[in-house]
């Protein structure tokens, strides 16, 4: 109803100052409103939640989050000014130009999604640039899990050399939660968003320290409120108060996966975030991975999966068996088949964007 801009919408077209999209990769791209007072707000949230991270007045910060169309440019941008930071708008775009860049310019904190900031890594690599030695010291993620996933989280921080953050939105809700400088999980904006965890399949509350699905309302939004949105977001909440005195409840362990990404393998739960995290602490392995869904993995007469195939690609001094020995520990952790293929070194597409970790073929 209403086109363009649906029945979501809740002030006038002349009140409204900027339209994001969604990626419309399920379909037709969604649009989502803000007003001059959701722009401002929008910016002072993400500015407190860098400055709890490390960022201040005169520090270089570059962001690499792509600019077209998408939410996440323009939103740290706005923040990173709002603390005083020089801001270099690098977007996802031209990897060489941007390693130069931090390395020209002294950059402290750079912010992408999580699967642009392992390319740049990796393409540092081959440049010979060593990221541990610039003056990178923060690493901020969103758009995609990642930050929060230990395997990943190690792995970029000991490449980048910097420690590295969490930062949780979605279109829709901008932000919903962001690590502070202690990296205990996602700190979720109470002040700005109501929250509740819910089963997936009574829609009841569920207690805090159990998975449940994410559900929002806004408290503080003018173009386009959201009530219980169905974020879609598999999460598990603590309102313990962190060692730092913050008092709004964290996201423990991030986002851990969503409801529709889960694949049941024999009665087991599995999300994609659980085999990414064991994937990349497992040595012998580059950062890329991709989850396999076709018919070797389905039993023939049910269509149920039976196992899971996965793609990953070796490093140089990876061991010959390296499909055998990271076969057996998925099982062992996860208590699921899986069908391992190791690729050579750059065989799997890099991403500059959000990255696509199950395909059915």
């Amino acid at each position: 109803e209403d086109p363009p801009f649906g029945t979501m919408r809740a002030v006038e077209l002349n009140e409204a100052v900027r339209v994001h999209f969604s990626s419309g990769t399920t379909g037709r791209p969604s649009p989502v409103l803000w007003s001059k007072r959701d722009i401002e707000r929008w910016a002072d949230l993400y500015a407190r939640y860098l400055y709890a991270q490390g960022l201040r007045a005169g520090d270089v910060f570059q962001c690499m989050f792509n600019y077209s169309w998408f939410v996440g440019g323009l939103g740290a941008t706005l923040a990173a000014q709002h603390i005083g930071a020089l801001v270099i708008p690098g977007g996802s775009v031209d990897t060489k130009r941007q390693i130069e860049t931090i390395k020209e310019y002294g950059t402290k904190c750079v912010i992408g999604t999580p699967s642009f900031m392992a390319h740049v890594a990796e393409a540092a690599e081959e440049m010979g640039v060593d990221l541990a030695a610039s003056t990178v010291s923060m690493v901020c993620v969103g758009g995609e899990p990642g930050a929060s996933i230990p395997g990943t989280r190690e792995r970029l921080e000991r490449m980048w050399g910097a420690k590295m953050f969490d930062c949780y939105g979605a279109l829709e809700c901008q932000p919903i939660g962001w690590d502070t400088a202690l990296q205990v999980g996602p700190q979720i904006a109470e002040d700005f968003i109501y929250v509740e965890i819910l089963d997936p399949d009574t829609l009841d509350p569920v207690e805090d320290g159990q998975r449940g699905v994410l559900v929002l309302t806004h408290l503080d939004k003018e173009a386009c409120p959201l009530v219980r949105w169905w974020t879609g977001d598999v999460v598990v909440r603590d309102r313990t108060p962190t060692p730092d005195g913050r008092t709004h409840a964290t996201l423990k362990g991030g986002v851990l996966g969503r409801s529709d990404d889960m694949l049941i393998v024999r009665g087991v739960n599995l999300f994609p975030s659980a085999v990414e995290d064991i994937v990349r602490s497992f040595p012998g392995t580059t950062n890329e991975y991709v989850l396999v869904i076709d018919d070797s993995v389905k039993d023939p007469k049910s269509g149920f999966l039976t196992g899971v195939k996965l793609r990953v690609e070796r490093t140089d001094d990876a061991p010959q068996d390296l499909g055998e020995k990271l076969s057996y520990r998925l099982r062992e952790r996860l208590q699921v088949r899986f069908v391992v293929e190791v690729l050579p070194a750059g065989s799997l597409p890099r991403t500059v964007h959000k990255a696509k970790r199950v395909i059915t073929e």
